[in-house]
């Protein structure tokens, strides 16, 4: 049965029709643990990007409620994402925060359309090496962006290149802040013992050990780090002496200047973020479907996505998307329905509205830690180890993504592993493609004489045609017929084609006659639908070889 052209069907209309109380519960629960979660992670997210801390709160609010409520994926959690802080972080240094917010708003339009034209499923096509090395590439870059809070160096603004980041740390190392080194290495000291030993010890012990077990460490950070900035008045930068604070209230909507020059100069920004909130809402979902044993609907999730990326900027937002850890929290707080990732928006807006104030005094120090913990636990280190086991192949589109990554911007790091993983593609399937002389012996009757016989195996197309033409030197003068055997033959593309009428072609001028056998059914129908048939003759294609050889006995003689 076919799929209806548009489809326009939320998830949470799905959880609703056998929805109870119990669920509802577990739902609230688990929202309210996810948007305690979110609230580090989202002020840390923007001043990682340039951005003001309030400027995450919104996205986590108005993103995480849209694509909650209109989303594809019954868990998936939505707001601002550590994969992005990089790519924002360059936007903004190269356009600043106003294109930024207009490039987020066109990659929404992008987004809606991929997911509106179903080109959902084609997102899970990029290549494993290349996701693994701009992941990697990301994680290193987040890390280095957050040493100058980490160690309190006073540098007004970090560049975006990595090397005059590496620079300029070096230069100004001197000028480290001993209280922040000692905030900032206590607040990733706990976070490892948490996660490594608190956390696992807590498991199964409970429902207060459960709840430890569930909640990460950053809000206990926090939470402590705040309190002993506070308390001891400690000279280090924070939110507060910063940014001035959190703005407590809703933000306003705000219409950014709008041309079609400019749209056509933020193209390269625009398809970055659509590209990446694509592959990152994707994988979120994915990995969540495992977790609850249900299937997500990708086109769905990605209009959802769309409708949250173009209007969030509105409101003072950046790009959202799925993000794996309060996914993850998500799932294993009992939730299982969108309510959850609702609940834990309304969380944020409450927290916005009644308890911005109490933002002032969180250091960024801490922010630092939480972000440098969250950038070692999203890189998959161990694939480095893994690569001297894979191909060579492998080897270069993950190290050429990574570098380029890291040394570049994210859009040439895909751009090219993409290019790479399809000229492998290409080299890998010519590879498999091979042109063998069929052996007499294995005939119930022998070739006759001035006939040449080979079979073709695997796909003729534009990447393997030399093969095709080196035929010419491999067949004899005296030989007056060619039999190509076509049955292990699987595809054939227009250039293959192209090649087989230019050996047609050459063996009419030497006074030879070239006879197919056996094409499979592809193969057959873009002969016929190209004229090749025609051209070459309708009696000198045969349905299998023996009919081949005595078609060619006429031939010979």
């Amino acid at each position: 049965m076919s799929q209806p052209r548009f489809s326009f069907r939320p998830a949470l209309l799905d959880t609703l029709a056998n929805y109870d109380k119990k669920q509802l519960t577990s739902d609230i629960v688990a929202g309210l643990t996810v948007g305690v979660v979110a609230l580090p992670l989202a002020m840390a997210f923007a001043i990682a990007s340039g951005m003001k801390p309030e400027a995450g709160l919104f996205t986590a609010i108005i993103a995480g409620f849209l694509i909650s409520a209109l989303g594809g994926s019954r868990v998936q959690i939505g707001g601002p994402a550590g994969a992005f802080i990089v790519v924002v972080y360059d936007i903004i240094e190269k356009y600043g925060v106003a294109n930024l917010l207009i490039a987020t708003s066109l990659a929404g339009i992008l987004l809606f359309a991929m997911g509106l034209t179903r080109l959902g499923s084609l997102i899970r096509y990029i290549p494993l090496p290349i996701v693994i090395g701009f992941t990697n590439g990301i994680a290193v870059l987040i890390a280095v962006s957050q040493l100058k809070d980490f160690f309190g160096i006073p540098i007004a603004k970090m560049p975006g290149d990595f090397f005059a980041q590496i620079h300029l740390l070096v230069t100004n190392a001197a000028h480290a802040d001993w209280r922040s080194m000692l905030v900032a290495a206590l607040s990733l000291l706990f976070l490892v013992v948490w996660a490594r030993t608190v956390q696992p010890a807590m498991k199964g012990s409970g429902r207060w050990a459960r709840l430890c077990s569930i909640l990460p460490g950053s809000v206990l950070v926090l939470i402590m780090a705040t309190l002993a900035s506070w308390l001891l008045a400690l000279p280090i930068d924070t939110i507060g002496t910063r940014f001035g604070g959190v703005p407590q209230g809703l933000p306003g909507f705000v219409l950014p200047d709008f041309s079609w020059k400019l749209v056509k100069q933020l193209f390269a920004p625009t398809l970055t973020i659509a590209l990446l909130c694509a592959i990152e809402s994707l994988l979120c979902a994915r990995i969540a479907d495992n977790l609850i044993d249900d299937r997500h609907d990708p086109n769905q999730e990605l209009m959802a996505q769309g409708i949250a990326n173009f209007i969030t900027p509105f409101f003072g937002g950046m790009p959202a998307t799925g993000t794996i850890a309060r996914t993850v929290t998500n799932v294993r707080s009992g939730g299982r329905s969108p309510v959850a990732g609702i609940a834990h928006a309304l969380l944020l807006l409450a927290v916005v509205l009644f308890a911005a104030p109490l933002a002032h005094d969180v250091p960024l120090a801490a922010l630092a830690a939480i972000l440098m913990f969250m950038a070692w636990n999203m890189g998959e280190w161990h694939e480095f180890v893994r690569l001297r086991h894979l191909s060579t192949l492998y080897r270069i589109q993950m190290l050429a993504t990574f570098f380029l990554t890291v040394v570049i911007d994210l859009t040439t790091a895909v751009e090219v592993g993409l290019l790479l993983a399809c000229v492998f593609f290409v080299y890998r399937i010519s590879s498999l493609t091979h042109i063998e002389a069929i052996d007499s012996t294995s005939l119930s009757q022998p070739l006759p004489a001035g006939v040449a016989a080979y079979s073709i195996y695997g796909s003729l197309f534009f990447g393997a045609v030399d093969k095709l033409e080196r035929l010419l030197d491999a067949k004899s003068g005296s030989d007056k017929v060619l039999i190509l055997a076509l049955h292990q033959l699987i595809s054939l593309d227009s250039t293959g084609l192209d090649a087989l009428d230019a050996l047609r072609r050459t063996l009419e001028r030497h006074g030879a006659q070239l006879l197919l056998c056996g094409p499979n059914r592809q193969p057959r129908e873009l002969m016929t639908r190209t004229g090749f048939l025609t051209r070459l003759g309708e009696n000198n294609c045969l349905d299998n070889l023996p009919a081949a050889l005595e078609r060619a006995s006429i031939f010979a003689v």
